[in-house]
């Protein structure tokens, strides 16, 4: 039957969370059961891509993204994939109506990351719009289960959110990216002279998209409310640990949050919000 297909493909996007990503994990058991599915194969699809740029070393990159993207495109028309992600993913799409454009601009921003590119103000923002900000769009679409004037009122805080989740990201990961991958994102900012200063700058910018985002948390439904304000907390946490590290620290060790600190967000985050100060 397909039906035990349908669900095995949900439980491999699921258990792709959990491999890849404790602290998303934790945000979406916060999910009220009934929209978990559906984030776990958005994030599934998402980690796979991101697999193809940033791991498999020694393989025809570009070959790879390429089939990719044929791939969702032939799942998406068919509304069917023998890759259980992939399946989960077109299921999702269709289900709750998300935008196909959302996709490819995502898969543009992944496309990018194959080339060495020095990023200005213009490149920095659509790689964040395709990385991060789109893919916020798609949770939001699930959250909102279709409410087009809900999704529209929530759509500007849902990509200001991905966009400070993403810049945490690029500060907690410098050292990969640069040293590993060879990338700089920081749009005119030469890593060799990664200070004080700059790190100060891009400090700032996210701080005031934190603080923006946070109004369009408390506007969500009650059935994602909690999961959203839980990742918040968790890359708030995240930030505020990199705000203390140094320049010369943030270039040559990631900054992490132990699994214990998670678990003690997740527990304040929880009273916080059943005592609604959120």
């Amino acid at each position: 039957m397909k039906k035990l297909f349908d669900e095995l493909s949900y439980k491999v996007s699921k258990q792709t969370t959990k491999q890849y990503s404790t602290s998303f994990s934790l945000g979406i058991l916060a999910l009220s059961p009934k929209i978990r599915n559906a984030i776990y194969a958005i994030y599934g699809y998402v980690r796979l891509a991101d697999e193809i740029v940033d791991s498999f070393h020694g393989y025809d990159k570009q070959k790879l993204l390429a089939r990719f993207r044929d791939e969702i495109t032939d799942a998406l028309e068919e509304k069917i994939s023998i890759n259980p992600i992939l399946h989960s993913f077109q299921e999702t799409i269709h289900q709750y109506q998300i935008d196909f454009k959302l996709i490819d601009q995502f898969l543009r921003s992944m496309e990018m990351d194959l080339h060495k590119i020095d990023y200005n103000s213009e490149l920095y923002k659509e790689y964040i719009l395709g990385s991060a900000e789109v893919v916020g769009l798609m949770c939001l679409q699930v959250f909102v289960e279709g409410d087009k004037q809900e999704y529209e009122k929530l759509k500007p805080y849902a990509m200001i959110l991905g966009s400070a989740f993403q810049k945490v990201n690029f500060l907690r990961d410098m050292k990969d990216d640069y040293f590993v991958l060879g990338r700089t994102y920081f749009p005119n900012v030469n890593i060799e002279d990664f200070n004080s200063e700059v790190k100060a700058d891009i400090e700032k910018e996210i701080h005031d998209e934190f603080q923006k985002a946070l109004e369009g948390i408390k506007m969500l439904p009650a059935s994602s409310k909690f999961g959203v304000y839980l990742a918040y907390r968790y890359y708030v946490s995240l930030f505020r640990k990199i705000k203390r590290t140094s320049a010369g620290k943030i270039i040559n060790q990631r900054i992490r949050i132990s699994n214990s600190r998670k678990i003690s967000l997740m527990m304040g985050c929880y009273v916080e919000y059943k005592m609604s100060l959120i």
